[in-house]
């Protein structure tokens, strides 16, 4: 099987890196991909897959896929909130008090009041 795994990863190497072979019997070469997506890419290469396979020596009549969504488990992703720079946040007051004051505005000029309150408090 791991023969089989190899020369499966060299006749398709960047398709096949996230495929493997899950059963070879009586010539009918069963492989699990990962994607519904990634199998219609494949189902489109398989005669030349196929092809490739038998000029390796491997006896195979028939190629089966089988989408096998596994569970990839994440890493936590961890987020730093870096505190804005006292000149950002002065910044940030300038443009407050720059800005007119007119219905358009004043979801900004209230965003940017709660921006500022909210980082001096922390």
């Amino acid at each position: 099987m791991a023969a089989l795994q190899k020369d499966c990863a060299t006749a398709l190497p960047a398709m096949f890196a996230q495929c493997a072979v899950l059963q070879f019997e009586a010539g009918q070469l069963v492989i699990a991909v990962p994607s519904t997506a990634l199998a219609a890419r494949l189902k489109q290469q398989l005669p030349k897959f196929q092809d490739e396979l038998l000029r390796r020596g491997w006896q195979v009549t028939a190629i089966r896929l089988k989408v096998q969504v596994s569970k990839i488990a994440e890493k936590p992703r961890t987020s730093v909130k870096t505190p804005l720079s006292t000149k950002a946040l002065h910044a940030f007051g300038e443009l407050e008090d720059c800005l007119e004051d007119n219905p358009r505005n004043q979801a900004l000029k209230s965003a940017l009041r709660a921006l500022i309150r909210h980082q001096h408090d922390k």
